[in-house]
């Protein structure tokens, strides 16, 4: 997903962030984690956290190494949620190309991710504001929830909706929503201003991760980076999935899955899932997020730093593969 073309006017800060990204990972103490962690940034990636937090420091008043500060600090938490999820699932590819724990081992890719932790932190303590901190602590701490939730509830079929929506809120959203309330936080933002960024951050979170989970049956192996229906194979049960399983019959089939599922197989029920109207009913929820997340923009005082965030969901509205 390229976002470039909407935000022209600050590419220029990507770049920057992109390089400090790699200054970031550095580590003559540590060559090994150093070349794993760059080949995590070679795979590329959205880079819609940093994104979010340039675009809504935007809104107020900001001094530009804060704005970097901060923005460096979410990516690197999610660049090392990445590398641990990879562990948990098992996962040989991601992005295209192996995943850390698939070329160096268990090990070496929890290290990894322990270190793009702590480098975080690290660039977290150069901003001043006690209110970023706690903050983003407390996502964090919300997402290593999520990530054991996930664990807990692989390949349990009789698990409900609800479950589902607070494993992603804290797995995907929360992060993406404090992105967004960090660079109104680091911009001097009203804090009624800066709360009301973290639910738009909220509402754009669940459709991005929704969307996603959309994409599992609907995308192809190169635009996905691994293969189509690998989450349902892995045993995440998501939205799709829960919609399918309104057929009875579809539902047994279902809980057939396995790890060792082979791909023909998997073809099968990917195809199952899709004629079943799923994906149709979990776009329709995932374009609510996004109207509620547009809503929440419209009770901003007019602005032109608006527009780009507009932007953003309109196009994350049309994010298809």
């Amino acid at each position: 997903m390229k976002l470039n073309f909407l935000y022209s006017n600050i590419q220029a800060d990507v770049a920057a962030i992109e390089d400090e990204l790699q200054v970031a990972v550095a580590s003559e103490q540590a060559p090994l984690i150093e070349e794993a962690a760059r080949q995590l940034l070679a795979a590329g990636g959205k880079r819609i956290r940093p994104i979010f937090v340039c675009l809504t420091a935007r809104l107020g008043q900001f001094q530009w190494n804060q704005v970097e500060q901060a923005a460096v600090a979410v990516e690197l938490i999610h660049m090392a949620s990445i590398v641990h999820d990879d562990v948990v699932d098992d996962a040989d590819v991601r992005r295209g190309r192996p995943t850390i724990k698939s070329k160096w081992g268990n090990h070496v890719a929890m290290y990894t991710g322990d270190f793009l932790f702590a480098k975080s932190l690290e660039y977290m303590t150069k901003i001043a504001d006690p209110e970023a901190h706690r903050v983003l602590s407390k996502v964090t701490v919300e997402l290593a929830v999520g990530e054991i939730e996930q664990l807990r509830a692989k390949y349990d079929f009789n698990q409900n909706v609800r479950t589902y929506l607070r494993r992603i809120k804290r797995k995907t959203a929360l992060l993406i929503a404090a992105s967004c309330q960090l660079g109104g936080i680091v911009a001097q933002l009203d804090p009624k201003l800066h709360r009301k960024l973290f639910l738009f951050g909220y509402y754009v979170g669940m459709s991005f991760q929704i969307t996603d989970d959309i994409l599992d049956f609907t995308g192809s192996e190169k635009s996905l980076g691994k293969p189509a229906g690998e989450d349902l194979r892995q045993g995440n049960i998501t939205l799709p999935v829960f919609f399918a399983m309104e057929d009875e019959a579809l539902k047994s089939r279902l809980h057939q899955i396995t790890e060792e599922t082979q791909r023909a197989e998997m073809q099968a029920f990917i195809a199952a899932v899709r004629a079943s109207g799923a994906i149709e009913k979990s776009e329709v929820i995932a374009e609510s997020y996004l109207q509620k997340a547009v809503a929440i923009l419209d009770e901003f005082p007019p602005a032109k730093e608006l527009k780009p965030l507009k932007q953003i969901v309109q196009f994350l509205d049309k994010r298809k593969y």
